[in-house]
């Protein structure tokens, strides 16, 4: 992935997505916390995409963003498609490709065309983002190509700090229509359960193939522990990392921010 540098003349969704990407991919230690979850993230979702499909397999990366995600999968030869709300967006994405086949499709995931199929639809966090995840889970199942899955991440909703509801608890939400597809954390409506989304999974003709929950508080940061990143070696982060995971699911359930699952289109009954 090519290296850009900021340009005052960029547009201002540009500068905003740069200042993500000198604390994603250019080591700017600001904010550790930020910088060590992302790459917890970055590293369990490609982890998932490359246990289910191997290159050249197809990829729809939904809401990708400044494409950080798309552009690694492209370079470890999938052929992926760039998705996000944010048109403008792609010729920023551009600027950083240096190899691999990567297409851009901007636009709402709802409208896409579902004649065309892909073998891995990749929702990494999105579906915190959307007043009907129910229903976001239903059209990612109709891109999916026979045999295919979704990969999809999504902040933890049982961590034991989240100040958000479970969307099962909310009688009417579209309520949060107007305030949907905002990016970042300020733009999350809900957080998930694991069994909301086992069943918002089996609702949209999904089975749960793989689910595991990850990054612990130290590793992002939380709890005034930035201070503390600072201080160790980055050996020890990681160490402490695999070590939580390792923990009792009712503990691992409290104590991890993200999950990561593999979903996909449930067989015919019988």
């Amino acid at each position: 992935m090519r290296r850009v540098e900021l340009d005052a003349t960029w547009p201002s969704s540009w500068q905003y997505s740069y200042k993500y990407d000198l604390l994603e991919l250019y080591g700017d230690e600001s904010n550790l916390g930020y910088a060590y979850a992302y790459r917890s993230r970055i590293t369990t979702t490609l982890g998932f995409v490359e246990s289910v499909a191997s290159p050249p397999a197809s990829v729809l990366d939904v809401a990708a963003g400044q494409g950080n995600i798309s552009l690694q999968l492209a370079e470890r030869g999938y052929h992926v498609t760039w998705n996000d709300l944010r048109s403008d967006l792609s010729d920023y994405v551009a600027l950083k490709y240096e190899y691999g086949t990567i297409d851009y499709c901007p636009g709402n995931i709802f409208d896409l065309d579902s004649s065309r199929t892909f073998d891995i639809v990749l929702l990494a966090e999105v579906i915190e983002h959307v007043a009907h995840p129910d229903e976001l889970l239903r059209k990612a199942a109709s891109l999916v190509a026979p045999g295919g899955h979704i990969v999809l991440t999504t902040p933890n909703g049982e961590y034991f700090r989240n100040p958000l509801p479970r969307f099962s608890d909310c009688a009417d939400p579209s309520q949060f229509e107007s305030g949907q597809f905002k990016p970042d954390a300020d733009g999350h409506i809900f957080l998930l359960y694991l069994d909301e989304v086992r069943t918002l999974a089996n609702a949209a003709g999904l089975d749960v193939e793989r689910i595991e929950l990850f990054t612990n508080p130290l590793t992002a940061g939380y709890l005034r522990t930035n201070v503390i990143l600072g201080r160790l070696p980055e050996a020890a982060v990681w160490a402490l990392e695999r070590l939580g995971r390792r923990v009792p699911a009712p503990v691992s359930r409290k104590i991890h921010v993200q999950l990561a699952a593999v979903l996909s289109p449930s067989g015919p009954a019988g």
